[in-house]
């Protein structure tokens, strides 16, 4: 009797289990269907020609993205697996890793290439209208391996590998972020035109090496946005490094910025789409205020460089052309009625020129501007707009 017993105990649960398997198993079809709802907000559409699941993963076929507004714009990418995934709360998915095909897109004499491209956390909501940041399509990490470019079968661009991170503050408050380019390299000295390769010789500029880095946060109450860093990097040349920070930027904004691009796009008139664009994005920069701002240059010798390159081509030498430069800048000063701003442009002009180090162009108010403020003093008195934005210009500091 117990053989019999436990055989049909047996029977019983596989047929449990067959049964109440399906039911459990994840729906790749629903996950694609959640992730363009999302994508739709930014005028964006995945489609694929199959899909399998096996476990907790997901592979989509035939895999293409395109522009909803511009159906014949896409781009095919080709096989996408997606592992780790799992349903949260509110019917969304998260994926733990998101794996692309290599990309290899050729086009008249010129070809483009990316390997090793990933995803790592990806969020998907499972309704992108609930106004809150876990009703966005979020990623924890993104990374590419080796980019290429070539053009007439030579390369003229290449990037070791990329990566990006986006970390949620406390309390989904916002999230933080930053993102590294780095190994890149540009080749300048197949350029045709006579007067730039002249130029890119002499300035020592037929090969550049650098990177790229960009750092900020993105608060979703106020709607602060701060950019600490924008920065581009090259040997040789010198590092370019912009800041800026606004209020303002909502997901209430960013919403009303989506229905008037989608608006425009729906207009069968394009001109009058665009210009009703820009009429709705004039309205909703009224919202934003202005915290701060900054752009740096620290000099790695090219300013000798096109002092002395400048200074050739008008028959001096590259010192002449600086103490030139010394005597131009506060009579060009003078003509913006900025007495203030002019004193700091000509000391600093002059230390720079003196030593190339550094040159810092900063805004900080004492306190936030809103930006209908600055619009004002920019049509009525252009002169005091440096005051209202408390521009200071410093050098070597």
């Amino acid at each position: 009797m117990m053989p019999t017993r436990n055989l049909r105990l047996m029977l019983t649960s596989a047929a449990f289990i067959g049964l109440s398997g399906p039911a459990f198993a994840l729906d790749g079809a629903d996950l694609v269907t959640k992730l363009n709802a999302a994508y739709a907000l930014n005028g964006a559409n995945v489609s694929y020609e199959k899909v399998a699941v096996d476990g907790t993963t997901v592979t989509l076929s035939g895999v293409s993205f395109k522009a909803t507004t511009a159906p014949d714009s896409g781009f095919k990418i080709g096989e996408v697996t997606l592992e780790g995934v799992e349903e949260t709360d509110g019917g969304g998915y998260y994926v733990e890793t998101v794996t692309l095909p290599d990309v290899d897109i050729k086009e008249a004499e010129s070809q483009v290439t990316a390997k090793d491209i990933t995803l790592g956390g990806l969020s998907i909501p499972g309704n992108p209208n609930g106004g809150t940041i876990n009703d966005m399509v979020l990623y924890e990490t993104a990374g590419t391996g080796p980019v290429t470019v070539t053009s007439k079968g030579k390369q003229v661009f290449s990037m070791e590998e990329s990566e990006a991170n986006l970390t949620k503050q406390e309390s989904d408050a916002g999230f933080d972020f930053d993102a590294t380019m780095s190994g890149i390299k540009a080749d300048l000295s197949d350029v045709e035109d006579a007067k730039a390769k002249d130029a890119i010789e002499k300035l020592g500029l037929k090969a550049l090496a650098g990177e790229m880095t960009i750092k900020g946060s993105w608060e979703v109450a106020s709607g602060n946005v701060s950019l600490e860093e924008y920065a581009f990097d090259f040997a040789n040349v010198g590092r370019l490094a912009l800041a800026l920070d606004i209020s303002g930027y909502t997901l209430d904004f960013m919403k009303s910025m989506q229905e008037a691009m989608k608006a425009s796009d729906a207009n069968p008139n394009k001109e009058e789409g665009v210009q009703a664009m820009g009429l709705s994005m004039m309205g909703l920069i009224q919202q934003l205020t202005f915290n701060s701002a900054s752009i740096r240059f620290d000099d790695a010798t090219i300013t000798k460089r096109v002092l002395d390159y400048v200074g050739s081509q008008q028959g001096i030498s590259g010192d002449q052309l600086a103490q030139s430069l010394k005597g131009m800048v506060p009579l060009m000063m003078a003509q913006l009625d900025v007495p203030e701003l002019q004193n700091q442009v000509s000391t600093a002009v002059n230390s720079y020129l003196d030593a190339p180090k550094s040159l810092t162009i900063s805004a900080e108010p004492a306190s936030p501007v809103p930006f209908p403020m600055i619009i004002g003093a920019a049509m009525g008195a252009p002169n005091t707009v440096p005051s209202v934005l408390g521009v200071k210009v410093t050098a070597n500091d």
